[in-house]
């Protein structure tokens, strides 16, 4: 397809064929209609190599189906994003982040290989050790360097069980002291915080396992169980502390059924027991059947009145952060997930020259805040980001101008590369295609 559109004059810049509604991300991108639509329906496992302990996989994979195959036989990925429905090329090309990630960074850092075709139509395979340049620069690219058409995955051992310690905390400094110092430990698996106000949380710690006490064991996957978020907040409500066995493959996908906490705004009445009973098989809904569904004027509502956003922000800022948010913003609950970040190459690494801890603030839902105004809001919040040297992901809506956005990732390596490989007249730049002033 690449060669065709080369033949025809390379006239207008390509983009993959999905169809913007059917992506995770709640930004239906215009250029759909106006660019030349590549089809790519590769959505294989192709293969699983225990001796090197990677699986090879292409890009349309999701993580549900990737976690439905590899534990049977044993493997698990080390950081399985939440949503069943996202994939590996849109983990890859935007991001992805899981309660592991402070031991093995973003979904990108567990990828050993990527095979891209390029704008002139040719097949490049790259990882740290050949074409490492593009191999460093395709994750954060949007698609704008090249098709993604497989990936190779780093696998480890799976077990039946995270065993999980919920934590109630109070006080916003001793949330933050409590959270970095959980993030630090290597021998947990996962660490997770919600807040629920901007003084109470609950953090989670997990280690993965095969044994469990038979009286604890819970299965938060079953379509008639609370919603997770629920679940915890119970913790927080009672004052205690607990422990818990969950299958391992219902803990990787805690916060599918409620979308985290969205669901609470789409079917308010979701989480009661009555209609868990009797309908909870039917949630959650597809966000690509809520997109596909849902007129203009419901998305300017949305736009409007709703927040879905990810800031990663260095873990010595987060009590500043969170206070920004609140103010803001002030939409609870709160995702806290830390992660190391590397310094490798590429749009996204620490300010220092070495690796730094992180952590992922996801605010979702209907933002509380008085002054809140969707764009003015947003540019105060992605200011702050800035000055803290952390970044937005991509997947959500952004306001920020094209200096700004330069100013907050590096883009270096990513022009070069643009520039070798004559990307220039075959894919808008990623900040042409995300950003909302670029698209208005």
């Amino acid at each position: 397809q690449v060669r065709e559109w080369k033949k025809e004059g390379s006239k207008r810049y390509m983009c993959t064929g999905r169809p913007g509604w059917l992506t995770v991300s709640l930004r239906v991108g215009k250029y759909k209609k106006t660019h030349k639509n590549i089809m790519i329906n590769l959505m294989d496992v192709l293969e699983v190599d225990s001796e090197r302990q990677v699986v090879r996989v292409e890009p349309l994979v999701s993580m549900g189906q990737l976690t439905a195959y590899l534990n049977p036989m044993g493997w698990t990925i080390p950081v399985v994003p939440e949503l069943d429905d996202l994939t590996v090329g849109g983990l890859i090309m935007g991001t992805g982040i899981e309660s592991s990630s402070h031991i093995y960074g973003l979904f990108q850092h567990t990828c050993v290989a990527y095979e891209l075709v390029l704008a002139d139509g040719s097949l490049v395979r790259c990882s740290p050790t050949e074409n490492s340049d593009l191999f460093y620069a395709v994750p954060w690219s949007c698609g704008t360097l090249g098709f993604l058409v497989a990936a190779e995955i780093k696998m480890i051992p799976a077990k039946k069980y995270v065993k999980i310690h919920y934590k109630p905390v109070r006080g916003l400094q001793k949330i933050c002291e409590k959270f970095t110092e959980e993030s630090k430990k290597k021998e947990n698996s996962f660490v997770e915080g919600l807040m629920y106000s901007l003084d109470e949380a609950v953090i989670m710690t997990g280690v993965l396992t095969d044994e469990a006490e038979q009286s604890k064991i819970n299965r938060i996957g079953n379509y008639y169980k609370p919603w997770f978020f629920k679940h915890v907040e119970k913790y927080l409500k009672a004052d205690r502390t607990g422990v818990e066995y969950i299958p391992s493959r219902h803990y990787y996908h805690r916060h599918t059924r409620s979308i985290f906490w969205e669901l609470q705004d789409i079917i308010p009445f979701g989480n009661n027991p009555v209609f868990r009973y009797l309908f909870g098989w039917m949630v959650p809904p597809k966000i690509s059947l809520l997109k596909l569904t849902q007129g203009e004027a419901v998305r300017k509502l949305y736009e409007q009145h709703h927040v879905v956003q990810d800031m990663l922000v260095p873990m010595k800022s987060l009590e500043k952060s969170i206070q920004t948010f609140h103010v803001d913003l002030n939409v609870y609950p709160i995702w806290l997930c830390p992660f190391i970040l590397p310094n490798n190459p590429g749009m996204v690494h620490p300010k220092g020259n070495e690796t730094e801890l992180y952590v992922d603030i996801g605010a979702y839902g209907e933002p509380k805040s008085k002054q809140f105004e969707a764009r003015a809001s947003m540019r105060q919040m992605e200011k702050f980001v800035r000055s803290v040297h952390g970044f937005q992901m991509l997947y959500a809506d952004c306001y920020m101008t094209r200096e700004e956005f330069w100013d907050m990732f590096d883009g270096s390596l990513y022009q070069k590369l643009r520039e070798q490989m004559n990307c220039k007249d075959a894919f808008p730049e990623v900040y042409d295609k995300i950003c909302k002033a670029a698209r208005h």
